[in-house]
């Protein structure tokens, strides 16, 4: 995997820089919140994340700057960015830490799986739809819950659940797709 000079400036990738600047700057934005307008700019800062997830995609396959460190770069701005949510969800909502726990043993695994297989020289081509999914439905939640900072703890409950329950779909396709290449039957 050789990653090329002209790809550091590449539009997408520098949408995922600023995607993985916003994480400490929602992250203290959101634990020194006091006022409504205080969470209104945790979410808009949110809002602006995911806003450049989706436009690095778009702009990347509509103007051919899909690239090898975007391919590394992107996913890696995306779970840290959901690490950081769900992390400072957590100091509100202890709840939240059970889908914490789901979301690092989701990726971990994936992680120790797919490590193997690329030293088999076996690589997995991008997110499937289970994992984009899973993803659309945790940032929804997690939108949810910055936004409404006063929710009761049953409908918490509720967006926990649902959430963990896209996680663990998008973490069992996962598996199945890495056994099938694992087992060479693609």
């Amino acid at each position: 995997m050789k990653i090329n000079k002209e790809e550091w400036l590449k539009v997408p990738n520098l949408l995922s820089y600023f995607r993985l600047v916003l994480i400490p700057i929602f992250s203290y934005t959101y634990v020194q919140a006091e006022s409504v307008q205080d969470y209104f700019l945790a979410t808009g800062i949110l809002f602006l994340s995911g806003l450049t997830d989706a436009l690095d995609g778009i702009i990347a396959r509509r103007f051919n700057q899909i690239t090898v460190l975007g391919k590394v770069l992107d996913p890696i701005a995306d779970k840290l960015t959901q690490l950081a949510v769900a992390g400072v969800l957590m100091i509100r909502w202890p709840i939240i830490r059970y889908l914490f726990i789901l979301f690092i043993v989701k990726e971990m695994s994936i992680f120790l799986i797919s490590y193997f297989l690329l030293r088999k020289g076996l690589m997995m081509n991008g997110a499937k739809w289970f994992g984009k999914i899973g993803t659309i439905v945790f940032y929804g939640c997690m939108f949810i819950l910055v936004s409404m900072p006063e929710m009761s703890s049953s409908n918490v409950l509720t967006v926990v659940i649902i959430t963990s329950f896209f996680q663990v779909v998008a973490f069992l396709g996962y598996l199945s797709v890495l056994y099938r290449m694992f087992a060479g039957t693609k």
